[in-house]
């Protein structure tokens, strides 16, 4: 994966839809969204066995062994 980090930031490694990803230290749920080139207000997300409710999405930063479920939403007809 390629990580756009800035200079002197460690990153880190969590686990998403069961493949090993690395982003940088104190990236937030919706960073990391859109560095998977995810759209957040599309997907749904379980954080470590629990689903994360949008409201602490912006507070809830990414630790080493996170892991998550990111379910795209789809609608249709």
């Amino acid at each position: 994966m390629n990580n756009a980090q800035t200079p002197g930031s460690d990153a880190i490694t969590l686990q998403v839809n069961g493949e090993r990803q690395a982003c940088a230290e104190g990236t937030t749920l919706p960073q990391l969204l859109i560095q998977l080139e995810m759209d957040p207000r599309l997907v749904a997300v379980e954080y470590n066995g629990e689903i994360l409710h949008r409201q602490f999405w912006e507070t809830t930063v990414m630790q080493t062994d996170d892991r998550l479920e990111v379910v795209t939403i789809v609608g249709g007809g």
